[in-house]
């Protein structure tokens, strides 16, 4: 377990390592008037222009500007924004909107969570009855009908209905949360409740389950102490996963209610060519990923005793 769990570790290091290394040398193939704003490009002369790319190190050679970029991700240093908020640290234009999606991104989650598994659970139980014709009929809509469509009738109803704010205010956070909310977690209560139905559904017709009904197991018993036991091990695989990537943040959500979180920050940064903002957005996005894999394998074997981590050579 130990040596497994720090070869993954090393191996985690090691992608985020190469995502980023890939990142870099691709932004620096940019023409170097990237660096410049509109208005600095037609005022500022060559050498005006080749003593900022000098005083930036963007005319070093590209090993030595690499191991100074390696050097700034283990001080999780990532330079200042030029175009987002010229001047301030990148990692804290990253933090302020980490914040936020990490707000709204949990309490989406745990709302996905806390509706989406039991509503997967009595689909299973009363397969092909109605609860599970309900649950089929909302998870097909969710799937077929495009986002945008579902925000906006959210939107309509929370709105001209309910009464709750259409966009984010810093002012009334937590109202103003409850849209942006609702609309995250619609595709996550249909995503559990149709994995973990599929999942109960194919423990039940297991051989062992007709066994335990055949000595005389009540139903109860056999849908918490095997089946559902059994149905969670490869649902808790994707929980961290789906936990560290809800929280960097929604590019849709976010922006259909004007929300200052992680999911525009990246493209933003793209189409103003704030390049330090670029690396480090990927670099945490890689990380998240890698680590939201990692748990996953480590959170099976927990929920999972047959799980057996061996050397190679051997049989699990």
């Amino acid at each position: 377990m130990i040596k497994y769990t720090i070869k993954r570790l090393l191996q985690s290091l090691l992608t985020v390592l190469v995502v980023a290394t890939i990142v870099f040398l691709l932004l620096r193939m940019l023409p170097n008037e990237y660096y410049f704003t509109e208005d600095q490009v037609n005022k500022l002369s060559e050498e005006e222009k080749n003593e900022r790319l000098r005083a930036a190190g963007l005319l070093d050679p590209i090993g030595e500007q690499l191991l100074r970029y390696y050097g700034g991700l283990v001080r999780f240093d990532f330079g200042d924004s030029r175009r987002i908020q010229t001047g301030v640290p990148v990692l804290k234009v990253i933090s302020e909107r980490f914040m936020v999606s990490m707000r709204l991104g949990v309490s989406a989650l745990l709302i996905a969570l806390a509706i989406g598994i039991p509503l997967g659970i009595l689909q299973a139980m009363n397969k092909d009855k109605i609860p599970d014709h309900i649950g089929t009929a909302y998870t097909v809509f969710i799937n077929a009908v495009p986002p945008l469509v579902s925000y906006s009738l959210i939107l309509v109803f929370g709105a001209h209905v309910l009464g709750l704010p259409s966009l984010y205010s810093t002012r009334r956070p937590g109202i103003s949360s409850i849209l942006p909310i609702a609309c995250l977690s619609l595709a996550s209560i249909a995503h559990y409740a149709l994995w973990t139905r599929r999942y109960m559904v194919d423990e039940m017709n297991k051989d062992y389950i007709r066994l335990a009904r055949i000595k005389g197991m009540s139903n109860r018993n056999i849908m918490i102490r095997h089946v559902l036991k059994n149905a969670f091990v490869p649902l808790a695989q994707y929980i961290p996963a789906s936990f560290l990537l809800t929280i960097s943040g929604s590019l849709l959500a976010e922006r259909f209610f004007s929300t200052p979180g992680m999911g525009p920050l990246l493209t933003d940064a793209i189409s103003r060519y704030d390049l330090n903002v670029v690396q480090g957005c990927v670099v945490i996005y890689a990380t998240l990923g890698v680590i939201g894999v990692f748990l996953g394998d480590v959170l099976m074997m927990i929920f999972d005793p047959r799980i057996r981590l061996v050397g190679k050579g051997e049989t699990r």
